[in-house]
């Protein structure tokens, strides 16, 4: 059958029960879905009881009927009164039997039991209004073990005439009566107070039994036994085998000992000693099991005696298998930390929330120079000058008071008396309750990077002294060879006219004025790199159109184009090509790029110049020649001062500044130099200048190395 439990009340929680409502029906068959199947009377019905309990195969709701009739009759046979009312009902007013109506009505909550008395009030009568019309007297009494409450209703005049009825018989024994009246009331008091005081206890009772019940609940979990004089199992609790860990086969009989190891076997022998004294023995041991692993047990025995003869044992097995485990853990934990600690390089120590030390490695001792067993306990200031001491205190306040970490610097005067500067760092140590309980601390020796530090900067400074004096003595000693450079210049162009007419002088002077000149070229070159290394030479922004100075260097090198016979090609844009630069400096790198490209560009070949606007909207100039070209690895290190190209070593190339001091001079000006080969021979120089700003402006930029 298939049930709506929506018919039979709300369900109980598990391991309680609960009264539903009056269900019309012979039984649980008649609520089944669909409707009973026959004709059922309207005053034939039930009332379900419920209980929620755990089989082994899942929830169970067990339902009992209680049918209103039985209940009823019940009632009636206890009152054996015809003129009497009898009632069952809940706390709630819902009416479960009536003496009176067979088919019940509506609830009682309306009644003056209910509304003035209950639930304060647990059992009373009072003379007034009932369910009958007219003055009733009424009694109830609410069940101590279920949400119930009988009501009993009696007309008024039904307990006079009966009162009235049996007044003349107690009109003839009046002295009896009086007496017995005074001995009854006596007595009814006297129950009254017993009934009271065996309520109270019975109160006590079911707390202590409620108490005892939750203490049972845990205790099931452990592995409860009983064994003979002999230590023979003679009852283990449901909860034995799975406690024991996959203990298996029957118990009931094997002797408790043989349940451990055999190492352990002798002590549980003598816990089970007839002659071992009362109370509790207790033993750690090891259970051995068929499948599963061996598991630990904190065993606790009583001798049970009866009359001074011990008969048994009683005592319980509580798994501690992964107590133990977690505590080995821990220990090899705390152990390896330990280790750790003690094998740092760095010194550690720990500090309790008064500065006391409470540990430090061997690192530690090894730095300050006293021992473990010296310091612990002790404040940690005790040892330290008073200003040292004061800081330390000042540091270690405002860490417990903000929490977190601490790192900073300080000076530590060492026991043979130097002076060490240290890099400490400060953790605090939260406790259980998260509250600081200490301080980690660890410090490192930076004295040798301080003096490192400074003789770097000393280092430092001199070779920028050095650097310095070097430039100085390069400027110097190029204005002083110029002197002299010029003077033989001059002398070597004048002897060139008058040594035409003699054959040794024609070859003699022209060589010795090209020696000068390149001798020249050299010194310009080394005042050039001494302005930009001593940070002398300077340079002035503006805003130029860069084609009046490409043409303007073209024109200057036209005796060395027509000397080899070479053109050059000028892409020169129609529209102004505007960079903010140097004008001098400027001229100075195109010089230098285009004179290179002459020196190494065939008889008879082009030079192409281009000049245009770049990607990033800035001025883009190409010099390409069909010279040798540069090898690929070193398209960089022509750049740098001093180096010349593998391919123009053989004296043509100059002393390898001349490309150093243009990049240097583009870097200024904030733009970039480069140089790739071309596929079809010779190689092509790139200037990029950065784009001009629209708001014109003139500025000093310095020249550095």
């Amino acid at each position: 059958r298939h049930i709506a439990l929506k018919q039979l009340g709300p369900l109980p929680a598990a391991g309680l029960d609960a009264i539903g409502p009056y269900v019309a029906g012979r039984g649980l068959s008649d609520a089944a879905l669909g409707g009973p199947s026959g004709a059922v009377p309207k005053t034939v019905g039930f009332i379900p009881l419920l209980r929620r309990v755990k089989g082994r195969d899942g929830e169970l709701l067990l339902v009992a009927l209680i049918h209103p009739e039985g209940l009823a009759n019940q009632l009636q046979l206890t009152i054996s009164d015809p003129t009497s009312h009898a009632m069952l009902a809940g706390l709630d007013g819902r009416l479960y039997a009536d003496t009176a109506n067979p088919r019940l009505g509506p609830p009682l909550k309306d009644h003056p039991a209910f509304r003035d008395y209950l639930p304060r009030i647990e059992h009373a009568s009072y003379r007034g209004a009932g369910v009958e019309p007219g003055e009733q007297t009424v009694a109830f009494r609410v069940s101590r073990t279920r949400p119930l409450v009988v009501l009993v209703e009696r007309p008024l005049a039904s307990v006079l005439a009966a009162w009235y009825q049996e007044a003349r018989w107690r009109m003839l024994v009046a002295g009896l009566a009086v007496l017995a009246v005074a001995v009854l009331t006596w007595t009814t008091a006297s129950s009254l107070r017993a009934r009271e005081r065996v309520r109270r206890h019975l109160d006590l009772a079911q707390a202590e039994e409620a108490r005892s019940e939750a203490e049972l609940s845990v205790i099931v979990q452990e592995l409860l036994f009983r064994t003979d004089a002999d230590g023979a199992l003679t009852f283990v609790n449901a909860h034995g085998p799975a406690a024991g860990g996959g203990l298996t086969g029957a118990l009931i009989g094997s002797r408790f000992e043989a349940l451990v190891t055999a190492e352990e076997q002798a002590s549980v022998r003598s816990m089970f000693d007839a002659e071992g004294g009362a109370g509790v023995r207790s033993a750690t041991v090891t259970f051995e099991a068929e499948r599963d692993r061996a598991r630990r047990f904190d065993v606790a025995v009583l001798a049970l005696y009866d009359d001074q003869r011990v008969v048994g044992f009683a005592g319980s097995a509580v798994d501690v298998t992964a107590r133990e485990e977690a505590q080995a853990r821990l220990t090899e934990q705390l152990a390896f930390s330990a280790l750790l600690q003690e094998l740092s390089p760095l010194p550690t120590s720990m500090l309790d929330l008064e500065g006391r030390y409470l540990s430090v490695n061997r690192a530690w001792q090894e730095f300050t120079g006293r021992r473990r067993e010296d310091v612990l306990g002790r404040v940690a200031g005790d040892y330290l000058k008073p200003e040292e001491a004061l800081l330390h205190d000042a540091r270690d306040r405002h860490l417990l008071d903000v929490g977190g970490r601490l790192r900073y610097e300080t000076v530590y005067t060492h026991p043979d008396g130097s002076r060490r500067a240290l890099l400490i760092n400060k953790v605090t140590v939260p406790g259980r309750d998260g509250r600081p309980q200490g301080i980690l601390c660890t410090f490192m020796d930076v004295t040798e990077l301080h003096d490192a530090a400074r003789a770097t900067q000393e280092a430092r400074d001199a070779a920028e002294e050095s650097s310095r004096a070097k430039s100085e003595f390069i400027a110097n000693i190029s204005h002083e060879l110029r002197t002299p450079l010029q003077a033989i210049i001059g002398f070597s162009e004048l002897g060139t006219l008058p040594g035409r007419s003699a054959d040794r002088l024609v070859t003699m002077f022209p060589d010795i004025l090209a020696a000068g000149q390149r001798m020249l070229a050299l010194v310009n070159d080394l005042l050039d790199v001494s302005k930009l290394e001593s940070a002398v030479g300077t340079i002035h922004l503006e805003r130029t159109d860069l084609r009046p100075l490409l043409r303007e260097v073209s024109r200057e090198l036209g005796a060395l184009l027509d000397a080899k016979q070479l053109v050059v090609e000028a892409g020169l844009p129609a529209a102004p090509l505007v960079a903010k630069v140097d004008p001098l400096r400027f001229q100075q790198v195109l010089r230098n790029v285009l004179a290179n490209a002459i020196k190494f560009a065939p008889h008879g070949t082009r030079i192409v110049l281009v000049a245009q606007v770049g990607r990033d909207g800035g001025a883009h100039i190409s010099v390409r020649d069909h010279g040798p070209g540069i090898p690929p690895q070193e398209l960089e290190k022509i750049f740098e001062a001093f180096v010349q190209s593998s391919k123009t070593k053989d004296g043509s190339g100059g002393t390898g500044l001349g490309l150093a001091i243009c990049r240097k001079i583009i870097d200024v000006h904030g733009g970039s130099m480069r140089a790739e080969n071309m596929p079809d021979r010779g190689s092509r120089f790139h200037i990029h200048l950065p784009p001009s700003r629209t708001s014109g402006e003139t500025r000093p930029a310095e020249l550095t190395a």
